[in-house]
């Protein structure tokens, strides 16, 4: 059964997902990269939109602006890991409950998501268009001045995703943990591989 979220995200309807789940978001959701979070962490600005129990997506979307109202050509997701260093601040200050991005995020990230009941979600790459297709209409903009890829875009979405749950309420990260697993099981998966060519260069060596 597909699991939607809907705008406010309230702790509860997240606390029980865990990394690997999907979901699918409906409501509202804000585009915010870098200078979004310096402004709001280092800067110490008011954010003009209240990012409390909403969901904020790290991409810089491609925006048909028109005075007759502005449109989604294609939102594509940035690597999260950009934000890692004020993600945690981020959710602290504005009580954010959701972010989504292309890849994971750090321990910094881990633990606030931890201990200020949030969740971080993957995008797939490469899908611009269709998750364009998923924003049924932008609903304002903020803080322009940074220009297009930067600044805040308020869009109404329907059933936005898949979205992959990376890190939970726990601070679980599926990232992290597959790293650690894979890195513990390389030198075995390695072995095999270097005895079936260990012959052979041992002849090239002895040559």
């Amino acid at each position: 059964m597909k699991k939607i979220i809907t705008t406010p995200i309230s702790y509860e309807s997240i606390k029980d997902l865990r990394t690997g789940d999907i979901l699918y978001l409906s409501g509202t959701l804000v585009t915010g990269r870098d200078d979004v979070h310096l402004r709001v962490v280092k800067e110490n600005l008011t954010c003009p939109f209240d990012f409390e129990g909403m969901a904020i997506m790290h991409a810089g979307p491609i925006i048909k602006e028109s005075p007759d109202g502005n449109a989604m050509v294609a939102i594509g997701p940035t690597s999260s890991i950009r934000m890692e260093e004020y993600a945690g601040d981020f959710i602290r200050l504005t009580g954010l409950r959701m972010m989504v991005g292309k890849g994971g995020m750090g321990e910094k990230t881990s633990r606030a998501c931890k201990e200020y009941g949030a969740i971080h979600c993957m995008f797939p790459g490469g899908c611009a268009v269709i998750a364009a297709a998923c924003v049924q209409r932008i609903a304002g903009v903020y803080w322009r001045e940074l220009g297009m890829p930067e600044a805040l875009w308020e869009m109404r979405v329907k059933e936005f995703g898949p979205l992959i749950v990376t890190i939970d309420t726990t601070g679980a990260n599926l990232f992290l943990e597959n790293k650690a697993y894979y890195a513990s099981r390389l030198d075995a998966c390695k072995k095999p591989v270097l005895d079936s060519v260990k012959d052979i260069m041992q002849i090239k060596a002895s040559k």
